[in-house]
């Protein structure tokens, strides 16, 4: 069985969403309607990880629902996230490559991240601004 790796790429008004090792890209909005039916769509399948960048808080809500529906979600940093690429050779940046990269560098780095829940995430995002970051 293939490990499935989820990476989101989030943004004011949406969310890039890349799985692994599908391929299957899409790019729902940023809203508690989508959020349920992409729930819906992930919960069935496991999943190694479901990664989402640190967007300076655009990612909270997100997060904390993935977490709370029970999926393995772990936040990268954009800066290690940004690196990979560029060691991919990957020098394009749109929002669904970005979302494809996030998920390369989660499957890549599966043991250096660290599930966090939607109360540890809550908890930090209330404390320092900041969410669990891989591989800090």
């Amino acid at each position: 069985m293939e490990t499935i790796v989820v990476g989101i790429d989030v943004s004011k008004d949406k969310l890039d969403i890349a799985v692994r090792p599908s391929g299957e890209v899409f790019s729902p909005r940023r809203d508690a309607v989508s959020l349920d039916a992409l729930i819906a769509h992930l919960a069935p399948v496991a999943h190694e990880a479901v990664a989402v960048e640190a967007t300076g808080g655009f990612e909270t809500v997100a997060v904390a629902s993935l977490a709370s529906a029970g999926l393995p979600v772990v936040v990268v940093n954009p800066a290690q996230v940004r690196a990979f690429a560029q060691a991919l050779g990957k020098r394009a940046k749109t929002d669904p490559i970005d979302a494809m990269v996030i998920a390369r560098r989660a499957a890549a780095a599966a043991a250096a991240c660290r599930e966090t829940s939607a109360e540890e995430h809550r908890v930090s995002a209330e404390g320092a601004g900041k969410g669990t970051l891989c591989g800090r």
